[in-house]
């Protein structure tokens, strides 16, 4: 294990986030650092270091207090992303005087050269996996003796899901490992009262009596938009003319973004005579507007972690339905219960749940308020905020 001589006996921890976005660009990874850091605050000082895609993005800021600095990469290209990864290696060694231990989001290009420089610098190093698929340690693996080294290289994991530890011991991953679950700022994410709702329909543009089914993601392969689109089209030839709401990136430069979804999208509601009712919204900052004034939340996808829209939409008492998910969305939803989980790619059941929650509007609140217990018990901002202060306790301990 390794030490670092300031951090041994600091009372309050000061770390650096590495991070592969961080506001005002948005992931979930981004959304939980900036949390946590204001739920900690007084008890563990935080810096960021973080790539950025948007070249106008300031190189560095502070934001609520926490100074940011940004290297700006182009994610098509290998070559740019091996620069950033060396750049944030350079950021992180000219500023290694202001933080104690790395925590680091995710896997990527840049975890070779920042745990090397951890290991350089003494530093103790927390990893966060945060993505099924991309941070799973046999999918490292096949990156190379190096990626592999990288990630080993922990002195403590953090796993988001169930699903991500169990892979993490079937790995024989050296490092302890330990459940740190995504959580929401439950007051800040929250159900709308009678007023509040009209108010937000109002400000939205959506009409105030008309159902609406709600996505939020990236439009990706696997986040199957388009499956619930096509769902969608069969409440229509059911007679139920719910609006159907795209929340998220449909044409942007990362590289699982599919811009052909959308486009086929909008030409099929324009065929239809639909195009008033399906609406596409830009990433942003306020979704929980959306959350809170819709009716029902659809996360159709066929590989996730933790998905932190679906907590949201929870903690906002929205019936959700979500694709069934071995230790990820199973975790959350008890379908029938707090919410519905449905096979993958599954249109015709997909459907069908929809209507329910459409027409059975008793049951849909009954689900809601219990998927907001779910929320308030289990994945509140602040226990997430304590795992992560006792992981950091614990490695500078150590």
């Amino acid at each position: 294990m390794r030490h670092s001589g300031h951090a041994a006996g600091a009372s309050v921890p000061r770390v650096l986030f590495v991070t592969g976005a961080y506001y005002p660009e948005i992931s979930a990874a981004a959304v939980q650092c900036q949390a946590v850091a204001a739920a900690l605050h007084g008890r563990a000082r935080f810096s960021v270091l973080t790539t950025a895609v948007d070249p106008a993005i300031a190189p560095a800021a502070t934001v609520d207090g926490v100074i940011v600095q940004r290297v700006t990469v182009d994610v098509r290209h290998r070559t740019s992303k091996v620069t950033a990864a060396l750049r944030l290696a350079y950021r992180m060694l000219q500023s290694h005087r202001r933080y104690d231990l790395v925590h680091v989001h995710g896997f990527s290009q840049k975890n070779v050269p920042v745990s090397l420089l951890a290991r350089l610098l003494r530093k103790p190093l927390v990893l966060t996996l945060h993505t099924s698929g991309q941070d799973d340690p046999d999918v490292v693996k096949q990156r190379g003796l190096l990626a592999n080294w990288a990630f080993r290289a922990a002195d403590l994991i953090l796993c988001v899901s169930p699903d991500l530890r169990t892979r993490c011991g079937a790995a024989a991953i050296h490092a302890p490992v330990r459940l740190a679950p995504n959580g929401v700022d439950t007051t800040r994410f929250r159900p709308a009262d009678p007023g509040e709702r009209v108010a937000l329909r109002r400000a939205l543009g959506w009409p105030e009596a008309q159902a609406v089914v709600l996505f939020v993601g990236f439009f990706s392969r696997d986040k199957r938009p388009d499956l619930l689109f096509r769902a969608w089209r069969r409440l229509d030839a059911q007679g139920i003319r719910a609006r159907l709401v795209f929340v998220g990136a449909t044409a942007a430069s990362y590289y699982e973004i599919d811009r052909s979804i959308a486009a086929s999208i909008r030409e099929e509601a324009e065929r239809m005579g639909r195009s008033a009712d399906v609406s596409f919204v830009e990433p942003t900052h306020h979704v929980e507007q959306y959350f809170r004034a819709a009716d029902v939340f659809v996360l159709p996808s066929v590989r996730e972690a933790q998905p932190l829209a679906l907590l949201e939409a929870m903690a906002c008492g929205l019936p959700a339905i979500a694709t069934r998910l071995p230790g990820a969305t199973d975790v959350l939803i008890e379908d029938g219960a707090n919410g519905r989980l449905l096979v993958p790619d599954d249109e015709a059941a997909l459907a069908g749940m929809l209507r329910e929650v459409l027409t059975d509007r008793r049951t849909a609140c009954e689900m809601g308020a219990r998927a907001r217990e779910t929320v308030l018990s289990h994945y509140d901002i602040r226990s997430t905020a304590e795992r992560w202060l006792s992981a950091y306790h614990m490695v500078i301990s150590r």
